[in-house]
């Protein structure tokens, strides 16, 4: 069953698999054709998103295991609907007790079956770690947590075997050093009771014997010889390249597609895998022999840089939306106020860095702060084949960390994809580009190295060498691309993001915040190209990864159209209201008035106490992600504290707040017309569009956990059930039912031209008059089918004081949108049963949007 559009659940205890079976009608109801699920499989026990696996071969429990699975699944047939499923081949959650496999490792090192699944570097340059892992999860310095008794020797009746338990976390004993354990258990513990002198000293002993050495979590960023998912050591990198992992870790994803519990599947963190292609065209096919005759359909979440696209050899299926995010978001926004927002940042902060300038500086930071192992591993990895070749030997590895370190800051993109064969040009480009940025930032003396970094980076492939050097490069090139993809991740969107304020709305998952804004000819350029190459690409504008929710960032961006309001408005607040940090009060000040709820009076004490609440966490994780007064490895509780109570203090009722709530009150009504367009050019779009759970309602979420909340689906039900029409909602439009039926109205209509929208071409739209630039039109046709798509782009120009959501008709100034003279003659706006006569192959716009700011058109057929 092919995905015509998706829905995004989010599963955890709280919402199980039987909770997703009653929302299955409401959902169908609304025009969509599958759950989108986060992961189901095992996770760390409490976990609310998933991505912590500890067991991929068995449904999680905590969701209701695979029988509730199976009742979500008839559910979803009885509608003709299906499940897509995210799936985490990357890495799993380590520590604790509850990973089966990382504990084998632990028991029996390198002897253990699954020692080769996970990525370890045996032979590290930390002394006292050969032939072991470094087990940093303990809270302090491995000598103090021996003596505070923390560390204590345990002893499982039902295995029989002893154990050394750490809070949470079970680290088991080798066989070899259990030998030694003979005896009564209660002696061999008491033997080993840290509280005694002698009993800490055999205690220590018996940890020195083991496969593993356990180290303060502090150590991790600087010692630690395994792969972690980003810098996260509760995270370990996952080897799904090898065959056995692979099979292990997959047989209950092809079994569930086999059986037609599944349909298709989303690829978590495709970048962190050693071989994106390899896996995917690997998963395809395994998944084709499962089920023969069922094609899947294949998305990864991918980042793509600009000018990045997804290479076609994958043969995947497109992202998972983040790019279709960030178009869909710039083309709404004011190229103009670019200069003017930027020039205001630049004073509140007190700083000239644009964007890229903060990019780069958070990059040194991190790969000094947090990924220092994972830079340690890369040039090892590259040292040893240095050693390889006589001619190389004498690099020192000193040299080649300090080279390697700043060819990774200057990596344009998430990764390369390097292999075997020879290098492509765009991976050519992509690291010759990064070496000779490098190259001013390095002593002369290295040149000769930044050249053999070029050939061991695939300018010499690797198939040209003897088996073992092979090898030996092909880890290297392994080790790097493991390295830049989470650099990438961890400098822009989790520290750069927090530091450069122009205007939030564009500090979003997938964008880049240089790019202040696009035209509709690039906008039209990017959809066409989809449609050609990707047309069943995930659209998305929201997701459980987003820093601020699809209509705050509609509404930020009517700011973009008066940066000179927004400055004068943000200087009297900041003027009189004494914060501790500009720049941290301008970024506080942009989120009060993006997320302001449309329901809350700015004297209604108990509504302001809540949303301080959620601002407030907000704020703590953005100075925190920020990294430069407190960081979450070292929080500055103090000056968190400060900022709290300025947030608070600006929440209290008065003068300023007043000020602040109507300020965004004014640009609701035209950040509402950014989200309504958001909403039909994804649901219009070529690709499947996908719904993030309960943003079928306005979506001022802030960063997660806030927009994970719990969503309140008897709402949504009945404003389905009321079946309200789309004009009438209007009236009413801060409720959010208008946003409803706008996505209702275009799901059923791409279910009753499904072919249309699923192959359709897409054909730019002219539009003429006064206000064309405020005007977003394209045709999709498919045969003798069409619909058109029409819908209002900078809106604040045109509403004035209009309180609704839709520009007056003199706004408009006698702008057509023109439609060929092969067009038909009448056609039918879905959203409001209105016909439209062409007149000269053109319509007006005044009357296109004159009940709605968004029209989709059908050619109306005789009667």
């Amino acid at each position: 069953m092919t995905p015509r559009a998706t829905a995004r659940l989010q599963f955890h205890a709280g919402f199980t698999l039987d909770d997703a079976v009653g929302v299955v009608p409401y959902l169908s109801r609304l025009g969509i054709s599958h759950i989108y699920a986060s992961p189901i499989t095992t996770a760390r026990r409490g976990s609310t998103h998933g991505y912590d696996v500890v067991d991929p071969t068995r449904v999680n429990p905590e969701l209701g295991g695979e029988a509730a699975l199976g009742r979500l699944s008839e559910a979803l047939r009885g509608h003709a609907m299906g499940l897509v499923l995210d799936i985490v081949p990357n890495h799993m959650a380590v520590g604790g007790s509850d990973n089966p496999w990382w504990l084998d490792v632990l028991e029996h090192g390198r002897a253990s079956p699954h020692a080769s699944w996970f990525d370890i570097d045996w032979q590290p340059v930390e002394p006292g770690l050969a032939g072991k892992l470094l087990v940093p999860f303990l809270g302090g310095p491995y000598g103090e947590v021996l003596e505070s008794g923390e560390l204590v020797l345990r002893f499982d009746e039902g295995s029989g075997a002893f154990f050394v338990a750490y809070h949470d976390h079970r680290f088991p004993l080798s066989p070899e050093s259990r030998r030694d354990l003979v005896g009564d258990p209660a002696t061999v513990l008491a033997m080993h009771d840290p509280m005694r002198e002698d009993g800490r000293q055999r205690l220590h002993a018996l940890l020195e014997q083991q496969h593993y050495r356990l180290s303060f979590w502090r150590l991790a960023a600087d010692a630690l010889n395994w792969r972690r998912f980003f810098d996260i050591t509760g995270l370990a990198g996952f080897r799904v390249e090898v065959p056995a992992a692979f099979e292990a870790s997959h047989a209950l994803i092809l079994r569930l597609h086999a059986e037609g519990v599944i349909d298709s599947v989303r690829i978590d963190h495709v970048d962190g895998l050693a071989d994106p292609r390899g896996y995917c065209r690997k998963l395809r096919r395994r998944l084709r022999t499962a089920r023969p005759g069922m094609e899947p359909l294949i998305w990864v979440e991918k980042i793509l840089a600009p000018g990045e696209t997804l290479p076609a050899t994958w043969l995947t299926d497109g992202t998972s939306g983040y790019d279709f995010m960030d178009e869909v978001a710039a083309v709404l926004h004011d190229p103009d106020g670019a200069e003017p927002l930027g020039r205001l940042w630049s004073g509140m902060s007190g700083s000239d860095a644009n964007f890229a300038t903060e990019v780069l500086a958070a990059r040194r930071q991190i790969l000094r702060e947090s990924l220092g192992a994972e830079v340690t591993l890369a040039a090892l990895a590259f040292k040893r084949t240095a050693d390889a070749n006589a001619r190389q030997r004498d690099f020192g590895l000193h040299a080649i960390r300090r080279v390697l370190t700043e060819i990774a800051v200057h990596v344009a993109t998430y990764r390369p994809y390097l292999g075997v064969g020879p290098r492509s040009t765009t991976d050519t480009q992509l690291i010759r580009q990064a070496i000779a940025k490098a190259r001013p930032g390095l002593p002369a003396t290295d040149g000769a190295l930044l050249d053999a970094f070029d050939a061991w980076l695939g300018a010499e492939p690797t198939s040209t060498l003897p088996r073992a050097q092979r090898q030996t490069r092909v880890m290297a090139q392994r080790r790097f691309q493991h390295l830049t993809a989470p650099l990438a991740a961890k400098s822009m969107e989790d520290t750069a993001f927090y530091r450069y304020g122009r205007l939030l709305s564009r500090n979003e998952v997938g964008a880049d915040p240089a790019i202040f804004a696009t035209t509709p000819e690039r906008f039209h350029a990017a959809q066409a190209t989809r449609a050609a190459a990707l047309p069943r690409a995930l659209l998305a504008t929201a997701t459980h990864d987003h820093k601020r929710g699809e209509d705050l960032r509609a509404r930020l961006a009517v700011l973009s159209e008066m940066p000179e309001a927004w400055e004068r408005s943000l200087r009297t607040w900041i003027g009189t209201s004494s914060p501790p940090d500009t720049s941290v009060a301008a970024m506080l000040l942009q989120m009060m008035v993006g997320a302001w709820p449309l329901d809350l009076q700015p004297e209604d004490a108990a509504g302001l106490r809540g949303f301080a609440d959620r601002l407030a966490a907000w704020q703590c994780k953005a100075l925190r992600e920020a990294k430069r007064r407190t960081r979450w490895t070292l929080p500055d509780e103090a000056y968190e504290t400060v900022c709290e109570d300025y947030l608070r203090l600006l929440l209290v009722p008065g003068p300023l707040l007043t000020d602040i709530a109507a300020f965004a009150d004014r640009i609701a009504a035209a950040g509402a017309v950014n989200g309504l367009s958001q909403c039909l050019l994804r649901c219009t779009a070529p690709g499947v569009p996908d719904l993030y759970q309960g943003t079928e309602f306005w979506d001022l979420s802030l960063v997660d956990p806030d927009n994970r909340r719990a969503v309140d689906w008897a709402a949504r039900e009945r404003a389905l059930d009321a079946a309200v029409p789309p004009g009438t909602a209007m009236h009413h439009w801060r409720d959010g039912h208008i946003k409803q039926a706008v996505i209702g109205a275009a799901l059923h209509c791409r279910r009753e031209a499904d072919s249309l929208f699923e192959r359709g071409s897409y054909e730019p739209l002219v539009v003429e008059g006064p206000r064309r630039a405020h005007v977003l039109g394209f045709r999709r046709r498919w045969g003798d089918a069409q619909a058109v798509t029409v819908t209002t782009r900078l809106p604040a120009a045109l509403l004035g004081q209009e309180p609704r959501p839709l520009a007056p008709a003199a706004a408009w100034q006698g702008s057509t949108i023109c439609l060929g003279g092969d067009a038909a003659t009448a056609w039918r706006d879905v959203m409001t049963g209105t016909v439209h006569v062409a007149q000269d192959g053109g319509l007006a716009v005044a009357r296109l949007l004159s009940e709605l700011p968004v029209c989709l058109l059908m050619p109306e057929r005789p009667a």
